[in-house]
Formats: C-alpha cells, structure tokens, sequence
C-alpha cells in the first residue's frame, strides 16, 4: 500500500486542526502537494510541510493509502477526520477528534489519546493502545446522534461519558471507565472489562452495555432478571442481567417493551 510519512518538526504554540490527516485529504496527491495542505492553528493558517518533514505519495484512493506520523502527535487534533478508507498509523499519542465522523478504514494510535476519540463514527475501525480522555464514541455537544457503527478498542482506561447517545457500533474498553457509560443509548454495544465508578446505562432506551468488572454506584432504574453464561470479546463470564433504564420511555415489540440490557459480572 502506497504509505505517506509525517514526521513532526515543530511543535505549535496552539493545538493544530489537522483535517489534511486522512486518506481522504490526500488520496491522489504527491509529496509537495501533500505538504501545501492547510491546517489551522487557531485562526491561522499554515501548511502541513510547516510541522512535519512530509515524505512519500498517497494512493488514488482512500482505500490504497497508508499514512504514518512518526512521531508525538499530542497536540494535533482531527487526525483521521472523516475518513471513508485507508490506514491511519500513529507512533504516539494523538489530541481531540481521533476518527471522528470516520466511516471506514483503520486508524491505530500507539499512544494515548484526548477526548472525542470516534465521536459520531458510523463505521471502520479505530484501536488504542492506550488510554483515552472523556467522550469516547459520543454525540457532537447539542446532538443526538452518537456513534452509528464501527469498532472503538481502548487498550488503556477511559474517562467520562463513553458511548453517549450511541446508537449503533463497538465500543471495547479493556480497562476501567470513570462515569456515564451509555447515557442516552439507543443502540449499539459498550463493554467495560474493568471497574465503572457509576452512572451506567442512565436514560438508556435500547442497547447493550457489559461490566466485567464491579459497578460501585448501580443507578435505580435497572432490574435484574437473571444470571447467565454468555461469551463477550472472546471470553465467557457468569453475568448479573438487568434491564432498564426502567424510567425512561421504551419503544415496544409484539406488544411488549424494549429494554436496554445491563450484563455485570456476577460475584463468585
């Protein structure tokens, strides 16, 4: 696959805007024009050549292009903005907005990354390998609309506010969340592998949500009806099942309400 390397040289006095990093942006371009690309520091423009040594061309397509920044990228944001293919690479960490909007391809941080990772994704694949800030896979501030599609790994811990308004997509978090997982779900699946401090599920309508490890706070409006066995991410784990959120409004199927699914894991 044809790979664009973005190798930092600068670091900005402001956190850069870096639309110009997705397959999209450069599909079809060479090295030159890839470095007179616009991105915006604050009010300002400057081109992508004035922060990283730009080497290598872009495939025709989204599809057929590799973009690596070599480097710390903690204080660009927008990498992968909107994003429809390709392959997104970044040997560091990497600030706000990773994937957002994105709807195919790839992108894989090696480092940490701010908040607003996936907001508003409806599909492709996001991975990190570290942790995350608050607001993964969320809806835009004002929107209802969160995730729709895809799949968002944190390897790491994650912060507040995971999967609000989710409605469709993956959301795997393999350590621990803060609070308010899955605020306002009405779709798609979250999975916790570690400890959530509370608020989980609150004014969910529909979805899944998975605890592997120990919700401190359970909130009121969750009723449990049963324990089972049930395989989530490759493993099987004994689950505490509840529904709800039990004072929220529910759509109905043959008659019968729709309820959002909370799965905790069940005490030895």
């Amino acid at each position: 696959m044809p790979t664009v390397t973005l190798k930092p040289i600068a670091e900005p006095e402001l956190c850069l805007d870096c639309y110009a990093i997705s397959p999209d942006a450069i599909a079809g371009l060479a090295e030159s024009e890839i470095a007179d690309l616009d991105v915006w520091e604050g009010k300002v423009k400057h081109r992508l050549g004035d922060f990283f040594a730009v080497s290598g061309n872009a495939g025709q397509t989204p599809d057929e292009t590799h973009i690596v920044v070599d480097g710390d990228a903690s204080r660009m944001k927008y990498i992968g903005y909107k994003m429809t293919g390709g392959l997104v690479t970044v040997k560091g960490s990497a600030d706000m907005y990773v994937g957002g909007w994105m709807k195919g391809g790839k992108v894989h941080v090696m480092g940490n990354v701010d908040s607003f990772c996936g907001i508003q994704m409806e599909g492709g694949e996001i991975l990190v390998d570290g942790r995350a800030q608050n607001h993964v896979g969320c809806a835009y501030r004002g929107d209802w609309r969160g995730m729709r599609g895809g799949t968002l790994r944190i390897r790491g811990d994650a912060g507040n506010d995971i999967g609000t308004f989710i409605n469709g997509g993956t959301i795997i978090v393999e350590g621990n969340a803060f609070i308010h997982v899955s605020t306002h779900g009405e779709g798609g699946t979250v999975i916790v592998k570690g400890d959530v401090q509370g608020r989980v599920g609150g004014q969910m309508v529909k979805g899944d949500v998975y605890v592997l490890g120990e919700i401190q706070h359970m909130l009121p409006g969750f009723k449990k009806v049963e324990t089972i066995e049930k395989e989530v991410d490759g493993g099987t784990y004994r689950l505490d099942h509840y529904v709800g959120d039990l004072g929220e409004r529910h759509p109905t199927s043959k008659g019968q309400p729709v309820y959002g699914n909370l799965y905790v894991r069940a005490a030895t």
